[in-house]
């Protein structure tokens, strides 16, 4: 079933707010310009530019209303730009606000005309005294009826993440026994927001496994993971839950997770959604727009891109971070070992500009070269003081590093949701914090609240991906042959043996 969402990057909100919310404590109204995304059971409109009203646009009387020419000129904009409409006006009272029958009436009378003109449905927020906003949809039904439909949520993207939540649709959990200590911390309210996020965790390896935990243990009551990828034995030094039975079967990385997570789990209800995709392919793509946070603990150039682009152009905070180790060329002793972590999203530096993809290696992924032997072999010369090398304290680390810059993000201690870019050097134990921003030329920048209509595509075949599904597929038919096998052989034992054979 689908559902409806609205996201704001913090300076639209702060516009929208400051003219909004006003001094003399009557309401006010205007509109802005929203672009659809479009996951696979949540549709989302991303406010990306507020148009606000002129001298004779608009009338304040208590109850403000908009004139006539105020919505020609907001509608022939948003046709202009091919981008839907929504309308915003602000309420006396906090938290998520109702509507009046002349709120609804303003709403409803003009849906018919934006979804004629732009293709996208009339979309209508209402911003509380207490910077809370609600949002609604309005969809067509049948022929000159327009219906509304309540978003579950609406988040404000930025320096920090606010989220506020339609408790009708998205009911306030109850605090369980297990969560108390947790509670303690800050409070039921922050608890209960932390609770109703839709995390995603892209990659179900060592980092991601530990941020899974952590995240069910902490009350997250909807986590979807996402991982091509199959247990093997190589994995289990670091691989948590990870078993031998799993390496030997090859079971799926995010099931042998999501398993574990059903009994770590402290909020009730729990929810884990599994997805054997990679993130730069249309299918996992399309499921990550579901999310609301999603963490980045993959190590391949393409995927991480893609967690970026979404940062940005979708409004989906992307919390990364990574291990880079460096062994001595005779093979033995480490060199240098650097993990990082850090939130990617608009008012925090992007990726890119991180240094935490290589741009170029992206194509290479992209066209499948990364798989290829050759290409590999001549990595590995070209960096030959480099290794995969991991172990299961570097993995802890980094995974906790990426769960404080989340709960930072959230819980914004003493105001301040941005502790920076985060570099702890192993050797020679010290922490570096970078809180710079983009380069002036970053184009990521240039993509905020995009979205469906950025005219980016980022997804294609993962060879990668598709190949470790199929080997994964042969594997379990090689167990089911010889499960089958072995049934058939005791089946005629049996035969035999009652027959006297």
């Amino acid at each position: 079933m689908n559902h409806y969402s609205v996201a704001l990057p913090s300076d639209v909100h702060e516009q929208a707010a400051g003219h909004l919310i006003r001094d003399d404590r009557q309401e006010d109204l205007c509109f802005a310009l929203w672009f659809p995304s479009q996951g696979s059971n949540r549709t989302t409109a991303l406010i990306h530019k507020v148009i606000l009203p002129g001298e004779n646009d608009r009338l304040v009387h208590g109850n403000a209303s908009f004139l006539p020419q105020y919505f020609e000129r907001a509608l022939s904009l948003a046709i202009s730009c091919n981008a839907g409409l929504a309308f915003m006006h602000s309420h006396g009272g906090p938290g998520w606000q109702g509507m009046s029958s002349d709120d609804i009436a303003a709403e409803q009378g003009h849906a018919a005309a934006v979804k004629a003109a732009t293709g996208l449905p009339f979309v209508g927020l209402t911003l509380a005294e207490d910077g809370a906003w609600s949002a609604r949809f309005w969809i067509k039904t049948r022929p000159r009826t327009y219906t509304r439909y309540w978003c579950t949520s609406v988040r404000v993207t930025g320096p920090q993440l606010a989220v506020t939540y339609a408790d009708f649709l998205a009911p306030r959990p109850k605090p369980q026994r297990e969560q108390l200590r947790t509670i303690s911390a800050w409070g039921e309210t922050i608890q209960a927001d932390i609770s109703r996020l839709h995390v995603g965790v892209v990659g179900a390896g060592s980092v991601g496994a530990m941020v899974a935990e952590a995240l069910a243990r902490m009350g997250v009551a909807h986590i979807s993971l996402f991982d091509f990828d199959s247990v093997e034995v190589e994995n289990l030094d670091r691989l948590l839950h990870a078993k031998r039975e799993d390496a030997l079967l090859r079971r799926a990385k995010v099931t042998v997770l999501a398993k574990a997570l059903r009994q770590s789990a402290t909020a009730r209800p729990f929810q884990v959604d599994t997805y054997e995709w990679s993130i730069a392919e249309a299918s996992g793509f399309q499921a990550a727009l579901d999310c609301d946070v999603l963490f980045s603990c993959v190590d391949r150039h393409w995927p991480r891109s893609v967690l970026n682009f979404i940062a940005y152009a979708h409004l989906i905070p992307v919390i990364d971070g990574g291990i880079r180790l460096v062994i001595n060329k005779n093979g033995y002793g480490l060199k240098r070992g650097d993990m990082r972590a850090h939130v990617i999203a608009p008012s925090h530096k992007c990726m890119e500009c991180l240094g935490q993809y290589d741009p170029g290696q992206v194509a290479t992924e992209r066209d499948g070269y990364a798989n290829d032997p050759r290409y590999i072999e001549e990595v590995q010369k070209a960096n030959s003081d480099l290794g995969n090398q991991n172990v299961f304290g570097f993995s802890m680390f980094t995974g906790g590093l990426e769960v404080m810059q989340f709960l930072s993000l959230l819980v914004s201690p003493t105001g301040n949701a941005i502790p920076g870019a985060q570099m702890y050097h192993f050797i020679p134990g010290h922490l570096d914090i970078d809180r710079s921003g983009c380069n002036d030329n970053c184009i990521y920048t240039k993509l905020i609240a995009l979205g469906d209509r950025s005219s980016v595509t980022v997804t294609a075949r993962d060879r990668v991906a598709e190949e470790a599904r199929k080997t994964r597929n042969r594997h379990a038919m090689l167990w089911i042959d010889r499960l089958t096998d072995f049934i058939s052989k005791f089946l005629e034992r049996l035969r035999l043996g009652k027959t006297g054979g």
